[in-house]
């Protein structure tokens, strides 16, 4: 099977970026590896994206080198199961609030002696069975796991999420930690910003990587300088709303 290039960048201590992706035409998928971004999130929580659709995602990312990670609805065992089973480099749990929530994202992504991960090798993470069965031990090693830390109390409880092990990144997410705050939205509030450094240095120093969402790139930008290595930049409907309005107001102004 394939090897994680998007793990190895990880582990490499490098910056990577990818936007989410709610359009289910593969062609969206191709042009985001041609422009350079290194992975794209299929998002399965807020995007209408089916498992169909994701696995053919997958596929087209699979032919420009994009790693393609999903970002499944909840923290559900079939759900991360599937989010896997259809080819992806890597599973994004969201709203993980305390140690056994992590623990049980793990469990549900990884195979035994590591998780309780559903076996089945008749899927295109397990190439049709063409790989044959020894290779849940090298699948294990492959997936990343990204969960995502983005609430109130998943923030008082960091300490003993980082203890969880097999977790790749830490994803902090600024929308929803702004709405748990009473402040929505707000995602540059000097209260969500110092919450989300404090995370930084605690993840950081469990040696996991950290993850965390920009609207642009001079977010983008100040998030790496605090040593956040994992950067969902943008969503594909929003930047390409931001292009479209670029192009009317150039010709109409």
């Amino acid at each position: 099977m394939r090897e994680n290039q998007l793990k190895r960048k990880l582990k490499r201590g490098e910056v990577v970026i990818g936007p989410f992706m709610n359009c289910a035409y593969p062609a969206f998928m191709e042009i985001c590896g041609h422009a350079g971004f290194d992975f794209a999130i299929i998002d399965m929580e807020h995007g209408p994206l089916n498992t169909l659709v994701a696995e053919d995602l997958c596929r087209a990312a699979d032919c420009v080198g994009l790693a393609p990670v999903v970002r499944v609805r909840k923290n559900d065992a079939p759900q991360i199961q599937r989010a896997l089973d259809i080819g992806s480099a890597g599973v994004q749990v969201p709203q993980i609030e305390i140690k056994a929530d992590a623990e049980a994202a793990v469990r549900g992504a990884k195979y035994s002696p590591l998780g309780a991960r559903g076996l089945s090798f008749a899927t295109r993470a397990g190439l049709y069975t063409s790989a044959g069965t020894q290779i849940t031990d090298k699948m294990n090693e492959e997936s990343l796991i990204v969960v995502h830390v983005e609430g109130k109390r998943g923030v008082e409880n960091i300490e003993e999420i980082v203890s969880v092990p097999h977790i790749d990144v830490i994803f902090l997410g600024p929308y929803d930690l702004s709405q748990s705050l009473g402040i929505p939205g707000q995602v540059r509030d000097r209260r969500v910003i110092d919450l989300m450094q404090k995370c930084v240095s605690t993840i950081r120093n469990a040696g996991i990587a950290v993850g965390t969402f920009a609207d642009n790139p001079e977010i983008a930008k100040q998030w790496i300088d605090t040593g956040v290595q994992y950067i969902g930049l943008g969503v594909d409907v929003a930047i390409f709303l931001r292009a479209c309005e670029a192009l009317v107001k150039a010709v109409r102004d």
